[in-house]
């Protein structure tokens, strides 16, 4: 792992606790530290798995989130989906220690919190593994030659991605305790949503073979439902 990739790692973790912690003004809150820990450790062998084979797409997700090619929708898009999944985290912070304004979850569904927080990253880093086309930006890589991509989870769904990041939104506050901040957690998944729309619209008219694809794969994020 390069020391580049190594400091954005630390950086996003960092970033992660400080979103969790100074919101809820102390460090005595155990459920935050077991995410953050997950977090911390998922990232670190996300990086150095996908360093085996080179570090050309951790360096592609590494970009500035707004490039040349992206339709400007998705760079809207993208705004929201960031803008509330930490909106969302601080929103679970306040409610936990300060607002109240539902009952706290028992604790079995605390871990189911963690538990679909877990499936998510997995989901995501296997689907990353198998797709060294999947960049952080809706745009067409053919600097990179890209090609479609139908092994693995992608012959279960076209956005597998996505699919395990609503899992880890959803899990993440259920985690932490909160059911307001649950609630909330429709802002970052309907971006997802709506971003999905966008990549679809855009793979099928410029990428060679997707539409063939889309046949074959019906389901978009659920399988056997969307």
């Amino acid at each position: 792992m390069s020391f580049r990739l190594f400091v954005s790692t630390a950086a996003s973790v960092a970033i992660l606790g400080l979103f969790l912690f100074v919101p809820a003004r102390t460090l005595n809150w155990p459920n935050a530290w077991i995410l953050l820990g997950l977090f911390a450790v998922g990232s670190v062998l996300s990086v150095i798995d996908l360093s085996r084979d080179g570090d050309g797409l951790l360096r592609e997700r590494m970009k500035p989130p707004f490039q040349r090619g992206q339709p400007f929708a998705d760079k809207v898009i993208l705004t929201i989906l960031v803008v509330g999944f930490y909106a969302m985290i601080v929103f679970a912070a306040l409610d936990i220690f300060r607002l109240h304004l539902m009952r706290a979850p028992p604790p079995y569904i605390e871990i189911l919190g963690l538990v679909l927080f877990f499936f998510g990253w997995t989901i995501a880093w296997s689907a990353l593994r198998e797709n060294a086309f999947a960049t952080s930006v809706v745009r067409l890589q053919n600097d990179r030659h890209q090609t479609v991509v139908d092994t693995g989870p992608y012959g279960i769904v076209r956005h597998p991605i996505y699919a395990g990041g609503a899992l880890l939104i959803l899990g993440l506050p259920l985690g932490l305790g909160s059911y307001a901040a649950t609630l909330f957690a429709i802002i970052p998944i309907g971006a997802l949503i709506v971003r999905i729309a966008i990549e679809e619209r855009l793979l099928r008219r410029e990428l060679t073979g997707y539409h063939d694809y889309a046949q074959r794969v019906r389901y978009r994020l659920i399988p056997f439902l969307w």
